[in-house]
């Protein structure tokens, strides 16, 4: 075999050193030119093939399913069955690694995780996958450098200051160590640390707290590191000197003091570190700086391996904090507590990762006034948007006058939406039924929200209305028809949004609403439908599983637009994807097909 057979790609990384060994002793190499049958269901299939070079095309039922290109596999369950029921067909000159069914049928049988990957349904393969993917989060933060950690500002006493005055300031401040101002016996300026283990051992000295000076305790042998230095290097200094602080400086000027405690904490818990900075920042430069770092904490926890449920879980919390701490900082006092302030959409739902554009709302009090709200409400946008959320397309934010009114007028625009002819109703409704607060009087939402379910209430019109939004974005024809052609395949495109998510999240959302349900979650309305006997389990497990793959591969594309310096966008090339990507693509249409067609009938959409 030759020796550049690639171990890289699922699932052939998950094999043991032993398991490689064998596939290197057993493999072969097939070579095929341009129309030929490479497997046929008139013929044995004896080998998976593990495509070098070229393109091979699989016709099932006369329908195309997929095009395989260079590091594809195909073949799998053909091999193990013994025939194929496809036919897959060289579109051009075509080199293939050929393993044989003894090798497979042992590797399947001694490696559950390489016979999930390739055999197993949509909740094991991605259960499979997610597991071979999940390794070196702790190596990821460890990777990070001191500066993108949580270095606390300095804080300086004079040397002359006697240890009862130190004392309360630090409790003043809330603080546990302070930096030493001080002249040396040598005439040089010099900085020292003082810390409550100082204060424990200044207690066992004859002098008083009050007549001793924080210079007489203070230590000035510091241990320092730059803000460059690499988070698992400071870690090292600290236990190689046997400290628990390391001061933070930049040449000659002082950033700050790392602690052992806080070190941890951002391995552990990164996004611990960036709530505490969100709810100190004192200012917006203070606050851009806390948001700049959530970003950074999704791709560390994405190629850690974490699950994106709960990346969007931490990511939801983060921004809700973020979003109350700015509008505190631009909103008087007065406003923010006759109003109600919420994030829509998939913020809204906990299910945005990276920032995409401002989707938020204002519900004012009834017969509450503030002759600067819109003014505030410009700020607040702009102050969003030098955060990294540009401005919705749609004008859902503040600045429109459509979405900051009192009470009153939101229940009025909720009937129109409903029962008028504004063009935008239905989607608007969507979104709104979306809406969580995040700072202000939560009653006014949920009084709001309220209205817009005893409208709904009992209308199977209104209800099969709404729900029929699910195919606003539909395409006629089996979507993967259009793979037909090698040119084709490289340049098709499949937006994970619009045909992707947006059926399951509209479809969930469509049936809570009929069954009162007030969660906000996609997963945790499917859930709960299942559990109140309105869904069938096996569909929501699978609608979930779905739901999660199409929203990883989503971040993992968005991700590496950021990288290049590309704008975000939700369409993926399927020439990107790798084999069980495609795979896992194509279950995942399947499902929602199932689920379109189960609101179909429910709703009787297509009596509409």
């Amino acid at each position: 075999m030759p020796s550049s057979f690639d171990f890289s790609h699922p699932p052939f990384d998950c094999l043991s050193p032993g398991e490689r060994q064998r596939v290197a002793d057993t493999v072969d190499i097939g070579y095929y030119t341009p129309g030929t049958a490479v497997l046929t269901p008139d013929t044995p299939a004896t080998h998976m093939h593990v495509l070098i070079k070229g393109h091979v095309q699989h016709i099932e039922g006369g329908e195309v399913v997929a095009v395989y290109g260079p590091d594809d596999f195909y073949g799998a369950r053909a091999t193990m069955a013994g025939h194929s029921s496809g036919v897959f067909t060289a579109l051009d000159e075509v080199i293939a690694y050929l393993l044989p069914r003894a090798t497979l049928q042992v590797l399947i049988a001694d490696n559950a995780r390489f016979s999930a990957l390739l055999f197993a349904d949509i909740s094991r393969r991605l259960s499979a996958a997610a597991e071979n993917s999940h390794s070196h989060e702790f190596l990821s933060l460890m990777m990070v450098r001191v500066r993108d950690a949580f270095v606390r500002k300095p804080f300086f006493v004079d040397g002359g200051l006697d240890l009862v005055s130190v004392c309360a300031s630090l409790s003043e401040h809330g603080l546990t160590n302070a930096l030493v101002r001080d002249t040396g016996p040598d005439g040089q300026a010099r900085v020292g640390m003082f810390t409550t283990t100082d204060l424990r051992d200044a207690l066992l000295r004859p002098e008083p707290p009050g007549a001793l000076a924080v210079r007489e305790v203070a230590r000035y042998d510091l241990i320092t590191v730059s803000p460059d230095t690499e988070l698992f290097e400071a870690l090292l200094v600290m236990i190689r000197h046997r400290v628990h602080r390391v001061l933070v400086r930049e040449g000659e000027h002082i950033l700050g003091v790392l602690g052992q405690l806080d070190l941890m904490s951002y391995i552990s818990n990164h996004s611990h570190l960036i709530a505490m900075q969100v709810e100190q920042a004192a200012n917006l430069e203070e606050l851009q700086r806390a948001a700049r770092q959530v970003d950074g904490l999704v791709a560390l926890l994405h190629r850690g391996g974490v699950r994106i449920e709960v990346i969007s879980t931490l990511v939801s919390e983060l921004n809700g904090q973020l979003f109350s701490r700015l509008w505190a900082l631009i909103a008087p006092p007065e406003l923010v507590a006759h109003s109600c302030l919420l994030v829509m959409g998939s913020e809204g739902r906990g299910e945005q990762v990276l920032k995409t554009d401002q989707d938020n709302a204002l519900i004012l009090r009834d017969g509450f006034e503030h002759p600067d709200l819109a003014a505030v409400a410009q700020r607040f946008s702009d102050a969003l948007a030098g955060i990294g959320y540009p401005p919705c397309p749609g004008q859902i934010m503040l600045t429109n006058p459509l979405w900051r009114q009192p009470l009153t007028g939101f229940k009025t625009t909720i009937t129109d939406w409903l029962l008028g002819h504004h063009p935008d109703g239905p989607m608007h409704l969507a979104v709104f039924l979306d809406a969580r607060p995040v700072a202000g009087d939560h009653s006014l939402l949920a009084q709001a929200q309220q209205h817009l379910r005893t409208l709904f209430s009992g209308s199977a019109p209104l209800l099969a209305r709404f729900a029929g939004a699910v195919d606003q974005f539909n395409e006629p024809g089996h979507w993967w028809d259009r793979l037909g052609g090698l040119r084709g395949r490289d340049e098709q495109r499949f937006d994970l949004k619009k045909l992707g998510t947006f059926p399951i999240v509209h479809g969930a959302r469509a049936l809570a609403l009929e069954h009162g349900l007030s969660c906000l979650g996609t997963r945790e309305r499917l859930q709960a439908l299942a559990s109140a006997g309105q869904l069938d389990a096996t569909l929501v497990r699978d609608l979930v599983d779905a739901l999660h793959y199409l929203m990883g591969l989503k971040l993992q594309h968005n991700l590496r637009q950021q990288a290049l310096g590309e704008a975000v966008h939700n369409e993926v090339r399927l020439s990107d994807l790798g084999t069980l990507e495609r795979d896992l693509l194509k279950d995942s249409l399947a499902i929602i097909k199932r689920f379109r067609q189960h609101l179909h009938s429910h709703f009787r959409l297509d009596a509409l």
